[in-house]
């Protein structure tokens, strides 16, 4: 799920080398919620059976980072990640810095509609389970069609974090395969995270399903930052 935000409300959250991936003349930023369920998830080069499966939830800004080469790299900051796996929160704290927290997640589908929600966290959603192009945007979306939308449903290659100690940059790039959004309609949604950051006219942009995505993250590379 994909909301767009005023764009000066959202740059406070950035580190000072990074910059919001905006839309029409700048006036919105974004920021992401991704729900991902996991398979086989594994470091590299080990078996697909000792891999694990768990639930994975991000909160990110979509932005725009210009490296020492001179190169504009689109990418996500990390606000947030939970998880329902204590073995995924203590292995993810170790290999990256995504910052997991351990949570409840519930997912349940009854009929035609699928639910997703934690009462620690605090969130819940509940999504119409068909998908397709006939399904319309969202009311409040700034967008004016899927197309338009699909531009900020990814895949974004890059996740940076900032380091304010020794002023660098690291940068991880994700490689992905199969990577087709599909439209979902939102029935109701709640998150008491983005309720927390006190966004002003934040609205639901887009909400996409993408299924079946062999993915991975190349070792990531750090470079300095200078104003």
């Amino acid at each position: 799920l994909t909301f767009a935000v005023p764009k000066e409300q959202l740059q406070g959250f950035l580190p000072p080398c990074l910059t919001l991936d905006s839309f029409d003349n700048n006036k919105w930023g974004f920021i992401v919620v991704a729900m991902v369920k996991t398979k086989e998830l594994r470091p590299k080069g080990f078996p697909a059976f000792l891999g694990h499966e768990f639930f994975l939830v991000g909160y990110r800004i979509f932005v725009r980072y210009h490296s020492v080469s001179g190169k504009s790299l689109r990418g996500l900051y990390i606000l947030k990640s939970e998880t329902d796996n204590k073995m995924m929160e203590f292995l993810g704290n170790i290999f990256t810095r995504y910052q997991y927290m351990t949570t409840d997640i519930h997912e349940t589908r009854e009929n035609n509609v699928r639910s997703i929600r934690s009462v620690r966290s605090g969130f819940d959603i509940l999504i119409d389970r068909t998908e397709g192009e006939n399904v319309p945007l969202p009311e409040s979306s700034p967008f004016a069609d899927w197309k338009q939308a699909r531009r900020f449903a990814g895949p974004l290659p890059f996740t940076f974090s900032y380091n304010t100690e020794d002023k660098k940059v690291l940068i991880i790039e994700g490689v992905r395969e199969n990577w087709t959004p599909t439209p979902l309609k939102v029935i109701k949604y709640n998150f008491s995270f983005l309720n927390s950051l006190n966004l002003k006219e934040a609205r639901l942009a887009n909400a996409f399903i993408i299924k079946d995505v062999p993915y991975r993250w190349k070792k990531g590379r750090t470079e300095p930052w200078q104003r």
